[in-house]
């Protein structure tokens, strides 16, 4: 309630000052208010789901497990199937509400990241892991922080005949070319064009072609689209690559 105009300069300025910050948060708050309720395919949760991200994504984060849009949509496609992922799996930097669900079905799973805690600390640009070991990488937006060529040429090494890679980055489907600019080196500046300090690039559907030119040469997409989107909270044409290494069976190495 508005005080009357004969009571304003009695209200100290701070006070007003933060009247009007507080205002501006409940606003702000209702705008991003969920009121449609969701269900996470990974921890069986259903209700309303907050926001998450900047700028703020309605209905991103489930409030029973966390997980995101991405996760709910990877595990829409991987189903509890350990199939999909063949192993020994390696998983670099792994989302901590997807690892605590696949490490008890997967017995031969394990996490990669330089930075964050995980089985194995490596650089995924030089692992220094064997050829065609693995039967399947999981790589969720982690191309988009490093030299993409390098790492997606090991990717493609270190899988077995056979094997693949589940990845996904930030994507827009309107661009024909990836955006990047070497010279954006600050946290400012990265945040500004690439959407985060510490990304490099905005990929365009040209993604596509440099998975090609690192070796992999079928790409199957798990796109999020029709009633799964409403019921899980899915980010529209958000799409899941399943990368098949040019490789055949008896063949190891790039």
């Amino acid at each position: 309630m508005s005080l009357p105009a004969w009571m304003r300069p009695l209200v100290p300025q701070a006070l007003r000052d933060w009247r009007r910050r507080e205002a501006v948060k409940a606003a702000l708050l209702e705008a991003v208010r969920s009121s449609q309720p969701r269900e996470c395919p990974i921890c069986g949760h259903r209700g309303l789901f907050t926001h998450f991200g900047r700028p703020p994504r309605i209905d991103a984060a489930c409030t029973g497990c966390g997980s995101l849009e991405r996760h709910r949509l990877f595990w829409l496609w991987f189903a509890g199937d350990a199939a999909r992922l063949p192993g020994p799996v390696l998983h670099f930097a792994p989302e901590r509400v997807l690892e605590r669900r696949l490490r008890p079905l997967l017995p031969d799973y394990r996490t990669a990241d330089l930075f964050e805690p995980a089985d194995l600390r490596i650089d995924i640009e030089r692992t220094g892991l064997p050829d065609a070991a693995l039967g399947t990488i999981i790589c969720n937006h982690v191309l988009e922080h490093v030299d993409d060529a390098r790492a997606m040429a090991e990717l493609h090494r270190m899988l077995a005949p056979g094997g693949r890679l589940v990845c996904s980055v930030p994507i827009v489907e309107g661009w024909a070319r990836t955006y990047e600019d070497p010279a954006m080196r600050t946290h400012e500046e990265r945040a500004l064009h690439f959407g985060r300090f510490d990304h490099v690039r905005w990929y365009g559907r040209d993604f596509r072609d440099r998975l090609h030119a690192a070796g992999f040469a079928r790409i199957d997409e798990i796109t999020a689209e029709g009633p799964a989107v409403i019921a899980h909270a899915l980010l529209p044409g958000e799409k899941i690559f399943v990368c098949h290494p040019n490789r055949a069976p008896g063949e190891g190495g790039p």
